[in-house]
């Protein structure tokens, strides 16, 4: 490979490793198995060691991943939490080992376990209680969850016995069990809801939902497995976990000390086999030495300890024939390419149908009609294709063209910048999106309108509906000329569209389906601006100083709204009755002490979570803003406060409000 075709090869493998960076830690929405990802990522590291010259400072190898949330508080980590060096090769572990011995040159005990595929978590004990929970984030800091935590019933909020540090703090993974996470999905869907993909991005939702009494009704669970601290009991890694179980923290019953690397891949391959009883999911084993001296020895990377590496399992694959693509058009227009396959078993179900994502994930894979294909399963609900066996293409086989036209309606697709997705922009005339946003707009989460979504289909057949507004046209009678509705079921269902009428505006707000304005961004929209009226009538600036609103949701609100048809709908609304603006209770209106008053929240408080504090401020008048400009009216600084919000307040000469001092300016 010359140097321009390494240039060219280096950008597409920087930009691919961002966009999966962003689906996997940002989003919870990984589009290639963790193979594939390390895959790619071990080119690009042999690239850029051949090519030194081309080295970019903010390349996808030079920074770990981070899963930190403005929605939280960010807290730094007394100790990093560093990532492992993944390997999937018995060589790589052989490698390991051998280093390891090359640099400490005398008798090495190691720890083996399993890897949790879960979410990281470091909780800090004081005085026997658990004083703060923080995700892994990017090692040097993480979001601060502890209420969230709290409600893990693995997870001791005080310990048992009195033998344990004074300080210190231990580190695990939260997780779903298989059986609740299969529960947690037939529950999502009996709401009309997507499922989630996997367990682990169960867990990771989960741990980031805003109201830790939705977190409390999930049961979430949490194996602990590293205690860090000053004054730890035992100079070792497995007695400090033995030792940490009779303080009553959930510890794996699977450690297991090794002297040697055949015992290692003992484990390994034992592991490997009996993954498939466990309760719940692993995607490897994790080696460590087990002696902090040596490990301080040893040292560390940028990124990784030299003292331990983790094995990662493959995922279950088979290969079967891809017989033909099919093109499937969404409720906001998204096209998504469906492998239809030779059915194959895998993983405990008949397979027929796999995912492809979009254009960029088919040439990536050169996936191609009639090709034999690696089909892999995991731990997700909807398989996909992770390679193709390119020795049995057949020799006349083309590369696949996308299609440049809806396969519904004949628009031309489009493909906005920075978007890995086609999109259809007929969204009043193309049938799916049309009957997507009717699904969509009734669906429990929303509407809530009874027996309306097995309906959409029948209404829009037969002309009775062609948006929202028009199911609150409906009558009795015009049901009872569609298959299957008698009169009590016809009058069932207009009796809930009329119900519908009083569902409080923040879901009638989430159920117009505004592209990027989900049920949590909806509450807050509705919440600052009131009604339906004063938000169609915000600015850019109005939109984007609500807290956690960035510029996507602001521009897509505002185009919204600049569409007539959509302005259309609304009115349809207005006329039916349906509740368009918040309804005044006593909590939301506690007072008016904070009217039009801006406050940015920074830090932990003593008193009130977070969250308890954006409440408090939006129920006594106030507006609730995330960054520090000269609009803001005041800085509410905690424990812990950002330098550069308090920086900021500083030279906009901003007043800095204490939790006291906040409590009673809402009280006088």
């Amino acid at each position: 490979m010359n140097k321009q075709e390494a240039r060219q090869r280096i950008e597409q493998l920087k930009k691919q490793l961002h966009e999966h960076n962003y689906r996997y830690y940002v989003l919870a929405q990984p589009t290639i198995s963790d193979f594939e990802y390390d895959t790619l990522m071990d080119e690009l590291i042999q690239l850029e060691q051949a090519h030194p010259d081309l080295k970019d400072p903010n390349s996808p190898t030079q920074r770990v991943g981070s899963d930190i949330n403005k929605e939280f508080d960010q807290v730094q980590h007394r100790y990093p939490m560093y990532s492992l060096g993944n390997t999937y090769s018995p060589e790589e572990v052989r490698e390991f080992e051998r280093r390891i011995k090359k640099s400490l040159q005398t008798p090495i005990e190691y720890v083996c376990e399993l890897k949790y595929d879960g979410v990281a978590i470091a909780l800090t004990y004081i005085n026997g209680a658990l004083q703060r929970a923080v995700t892994r984030g990017d090692g040097m800091q993480g979001d601060e969850v502890t209420e969230n935590v709290k409600t893990i019933r693995s997870i001791p909020l005080t310990l048992r016995g009195e033998d344990y540090p004074r300080d210190f703090v231990i580190r695990g993974e939260i997780l779903f069990s298989h059986e609740s996470f299969e529960r947690l999905n037939r529950e999502k869907q009996q709401r009309g809801e997507a499922p989630f993909a996997n367990p682990r991005n169960a867990a990771a939702g989960t741990l980031k939902l805003q109201k830790s009494a939705m977190v409390a009704q999930r049961p979430l669970d949490c194996f602990l497995y590293s205690v860090v601290g000053e004054n730890l009991p035992f100079g070792s890694h497995f007695e400090n976990l033995k030792k940490a179980e009779e303080w009553g923290f959930k510890i794996s019953a699977q450690l297991e000390k090794c002297h040697d690397i055949e015992q290692i891949f003992n484990y390994i391959e034992y592991w490997d086999h009996q993954r498939a009883n466990l309760s719940y999911d692993i995607d490897g084993v994790v080696i460590k030495v087990n002696d902090y001296q040596q490990q301080q020895a040893l040292g560390y990377t940028a990124k990784s300890p030299r003292w331990a590496i983790a094995y990662k399992f493959k995922a279950e694959q088979v290969e079967t024939r891809l017989k033909s693509i099919q093109y499937q058009v969404g409720r906001t227009g998204a096209v998504t390419p469906v492998a239809n396959l030779e059915p194959v078993y895998l993983a405990g179900t008949t397979v027929k149908r796999a995912s492809l994502h979009n254009e960029d994930q088919i040439r990536l894979l050169d996936v191609r009609i009639n090709d034999t294909v690696y089909i892999e399963k995991g731990g997700e609900i909807i398989p996909k294709i992770v390679g193709v066996n390119k020795d049995k293409r057949p020799t006349d086989s083309r590369a696949i063209e996308f299609i440049r036209f809806c396969p519904e309606c004949g628009t031309e697709l489009i493909k906005p910048e920075g978007e890995a997705r086609h999109y259809c922009p007929n969204e009043n005339g193309c049938p799916p999106q049309i009957k997507g946003k009717l699904e969509h707009f009734v669906s429990r989460g929303a509407m809530d309108i009874e027996a309306a979504e097995a309906t959409v289909d029948a209404l829009y057949q037969h002309n009775l509906v062609e948006d929202v507004g028009d199911l609150y046209s409906l009558t009795k009678q015009d049901l009872l000329h569609l298959e299957g509705f008698a009169d009590k079921s016809a009058r069932n269902l207009i009796d809930s569209i009329e119900a519908s009428k009083q569902v409080p505006f923040p879901r009638v707000l989430y159920a117009l389906g505004i592209r990027f304005v989900g049920a949590s961004v909806a509450r807050k929209i509705a919440r600052h601006f009131r009604s339906i009226d004063q938000l169609a009538r915000a600015s850019h600036q109005d939109l984007v100083a609500i807290n956690e609103i960035g510029n996507r949701i602001a521009q897509s609100i505002l185009d919204f709204f600049q569409k007539k048809k959509n302005l259309e709908i609304i009115e349809k609304l207005k006329k039916s009755g349906v509740n368009l603006q918040m309804e005044p209770s006593r909590e939301e209106t506690a007072s008016q002490n904070l009217t039009n008053m801006s406050i940015v929240i920074s830090g932990t408080f003593a008193q009130h979570s977070r969250k308890q504090l954006q409440e408090l401020i939006q129920q006594h008048g106030g507006k609730n803003t995330s960054s520090v400009s000269s609009n803001t009216d005041y800085l509410l600084a905690g424990e812990n406060a950002g330098s550069k919000k308090l920086n900021q307040a500083r030279q906009h000469n901003i007043p800095i409000i204490s939790e006291t001092e906040f409590l009673k300016m809402i009280d006088r």
